[in-house]
């Protein structure tokens, strides 16, 4: 009878078994360990990199506040020292102030006398107002010969050019530019003189001209006419002359003038563009404020009812009134029940070299 052999566990198949579970316990532990060491090392390496990046970038910043401090120290200088001229201008128009006073105490008939030094206070005055509007462009953004703020002390950018030696702005003041609709504009032209006046259309159109004045350069000569049956300028009482921009006693006249202003009757290009190619020096840059196409040509029409084709031919027969070459800057307020007058005053501003805009109802 063969021996039964005994059974044991631990023979060395099991051996084996366990030994290759140990081995690949311990290549597991190795692996993980390896990547906790390298991971690190890698992300260090690229937080190194963004570091060094930012370390550069502050340096870069600090020099160019270096840069701009010494800017602005010199731009400080530069005020300091126009603001010495201009306390020295007005020390000599005093000066000269005093000196007519004593003419004319002294009861000397010296008329030539008193006209050159009123003539040269004028200059002084107008050199005065120039330094006094750098000063003021070095302490703003941008240069402006008056002060003008929209609503919440808003400034606005356009695409429109505001540049040129002899700038003509052209004001539509007939009895559309009340309202938007012609409902309200009839309601509104049989209210008073002032309720007029104080319509929301037309005071937007009188702050536009504001807006215009207050931006165009320094150095530029400016003519404001407003127009509806006929065409009036007004500066310099009426006169066809054009004002220094930067002589703040005529622009602000020109601008009472304006406010004054009544808006009723008819559209007449015709007499607009007429006057523009009569002044002497010619514009080199016109703004046109405006709200629909004219209703007539230089002489009023037959009829009290003018349709759209009769409108567009009036328009395009006034464009042959307009000086050559300059450029028409057109600025549309919408009127109800006029839709061609958008894209023919858009070719207007095309054909010329000008820009075209219809802005907001909250501009400027």
């Amino acid at each position: 009878m063969a021996k039964k052999r005994e059974f044991t566990v631990f023979s060395l198949s099991f051996l084996d078994i366990m030994s290759c579970g140990f081995g690949a316990v311990i290549l597991i532990f190795i692996i993980i360990q390896h990547s906790t060491e390298t991971t690190p090392q890698d992300n260090n390496i690229v937080l190194m990199a963004e570091i060094k990046k930012l370390e550069i970038e502050i340096l870069d910043g600090t020099k160019k506040l270096v840069e701009l401090k010494t800017t602005v120290k010199d731009t400080d200088d530069e005020i300091d020292t126009t603001e010495g001229l201009i306390l020295e201008i007005l020390e000599q128009i005093k000066e000269l102030k005093a000196s007519i006073a004593q003419i004319l105490d002294s009861g000397a008939a010296q008329t030539d006398s008193i006209e050159t030094l009123k003539t040269e206070i004028k200059a002084l005055e107008i050199e005065v107002a120039s330094l006094q509007g750098s000063v003021s462009g070095d302490e703003q953004s941008g240069v402006s010969t008056r002060t003008f703020l929209g609503e919440g002390d808003r400034q606005y950018l356009t695409g429109i050019h505001l540049g040129g030696e002899h700038i003509l702005i052209l004001i539509d003041s007939s009895s559309s530019m009340l309202a938007n609709t012609i409902v309200n504009v009839i309601r509104r032209r049989n209210m008073g003189d002032d309720q007029i006046r104080a319509s929301v259309k037309w005071q937007r159109a009188v702050r536009t001209v504001e807006w215009i004045v207050a931006n165009v350069p320094r150095e530029s000569d400016i003519e404001i006419i407003h127009f509806s049956e006929s065409a009036t300028s007004l500066t310099n009482g009426g006169e066809d002359n054009w004002i220094k921009a930067i002589d703040r006693e005529d622009v602000d006249a020109a601008i009472v003038n304006l406010r004054q202003i009544i808006p009723k009757g008819g559209t007449s290009l015709h007499h607009a563009f007429a006057k523009a190619r009569k002044l002497n020096p010619a514009p080199d840059n016109i703004f046109l404020i405006v709200d629909s196409l004219p209703t007539q040509a230089f002489d009023p029409p037959n009829s009290t009812l003018i349709d759209g084709r009769d409108r567009v031919k009036i328009f395009s027969s006034a464009l042959d009134e307009l000086p050559p070459n300059t450029p028409i800057n057109v600025i549309l307020f919408p009127m109800e029940g006029d839709p061609i007058a958008a894209p023919s005053f858009w070719r207007l501003a095309q054909i010329t070299g000008g820009s075209f805009l219809s802005p907001a109802e909250d501009w400027p």
